[in-house]
């Protein structure tokens, strides 16, 4: 089997994807845009070969790239990067080639457009937020009237919480329009609520091999734009509502062997044609792993290996590694450099040393986001997840 992973350097997740998939037997092919005397040995050792290109973003290269690959190896098998950022990419590429597994070029926007999830989520029976394209100040205006401040826009296709805004009154709204990118945006009303992801590696015919929660804070916007530090969690558990609508929403967007990480708000109070407190309703599809060290989080909460599950999907359509005996809980706490906090990295360690399991700097683009530095750790249940949270990042 030929396995084409593009930017297999970054994130570092990357890495052990491809390590996985090698142990499995697979010939892994990178294509990257980091020179190859500066990648990691940890990748280099993963990969059969990698094809090094300035650019990601000219198509025409990684054409060019694919097409050697495919001369040099024969025929192509598999084209991924579990990447946001590149969906598209990996979708042209296996169009143009003929690649049979992963979504080709004619779906790819059903599943980047936050419009087009709307409609699928409907279909599925799961309740989202009202939304409109972001035409005019008029047509936004006539929105608002109906939904109420505060409201939400955003790209029509985007990564994250990038270029969305929160608006408050009018003012907000004008402000917006004067300032708005020249891209399609969507309005769409405010849901009170925290974001919770069912994450799952789905085999050939969209079931799941793995399934997982994640607790996550209710705006990543607001983290990065008054610079708050990021918290969130991986569960020990997952309500069977989020489930079922997890599983609902994979069969409607037709996912099959993927990771997919699918947001849901989870409702702190009734809310008018979504539901009651505690229900889930939709809010975005994404057909990649989670982002950041997420993966990872998984591995300590379920005593498992994400990795192997998605080596293993690829290489044989099956999960060959146990379900998991017990299971825990595995918060992130993350830390920025021009903040005081209460306690010290020593008094952290000193009091949950024993249930740290990673501690490390992030590289400056996950700053924004992320902080400067993160503490993960185990912990037996979400209130003791909660509980390091709160040691971590209370400010002096």
């Amino acid at each position: 089997m030929n396995f084409i992973y593009i930017s297999p350097q970054f994130p570092r997740t990357n890495w052990y994807f491809c390590e996985r998939l090698r142990n499995n037997g697979v010939t892994v092919l990178g294509i990257g845009d980091t020179p190859y005397d500066e990648l990691p040995q940890e990748i280099r050792s993963a990969l059969n070969e990698y094809y090094y290109l300035d650019s990601l973003e000219d198509y025409d290269k990684v054409f060019r790239a694919v097409a050697f690959f495919s001369f040099k190896y024969g025929k192509i098998d598999w084209i991924e990067s579990n990447n946001e950022y590149w969906l598209e990419l990996d979708a042209k590429l296996r169009t143009d080639f003929n690649v049979a597994t992963g979504v080709h070029s004619d779906y790819i926007f059903a599943m980047k457009s936050k419009a087009l999830m709307k409609k699928q989520y409907m279909a599925a029976g799961i309740k989202s937020a009202r939304q409109e394209f972001a035409t005019d100040y008029k047509s936004c205006k006539k929105f608002i009237d109906k939904v109420g401040f505060p409201v939400i826009v955003k790209p029509e296709i985007g990564v994250g919480a990038t270029d969305t805004w929160k608006l408050c009154n009018e003012k907000d709204l004008t402000d917006f329009f004067n300032e708005k990118p020249s891209v399609k945006y969507v309005i769409e009303e405010f849901v009170d609520g925290n974001i919770y992801s069912y994450d799952a590696i789905v085999d050939s015919n969209g079931d799941p091999l793995f399934e997982s929660m994640t607790v996550w804070p209710p705006s990543i916007m607001d983290i990065v734009i008054d610079e708050l530090d990021l918290a969130y969690y991986v569960s020990n558990d997952m309500p069977d509502q989020l489930r079922e609508l997890g599983r609902a929403a994979v069969k409607m967007f037709h996912a099959s062997r993927r990771f997919v990480h699918l947001e849901f708000f989870r409702l702190n109070h009734a809310q008018e044609g979504l539901g009651k407190a505690g229900d889930f309703v939709g809010l975005e599809v994404n057909m990649r792993p989670a982002g950041g060290y997420t993966p990872d989080m998984m591995n300590y909460a379920h005593s498992t290996d994400v990795y192997q599950i998605w080596a293993d999907m690829v290489a044989f359509d099956k999960r060959h590694l146990p379900l998991p005996k017990e299971n825990h809980c595995c918060a992130y706490a993350g830390r920025r450099d021009r903040v005081q906090y209460r306690h010290s990295e020593h008094e952290i360690f000193e009091k949950y040393g024993s249930d740290i399991v990673m501690c490390e700097r992030l590289p400056e683009m996950m700053v924004p986001q992320m902080g400067n530095k993160m503490y993960t750790a185990k912990a037996k249940d979400e209130k003791a997840a909660q509980e390091f949270i709160k040691f971590v990042e209370t400010r002096a």
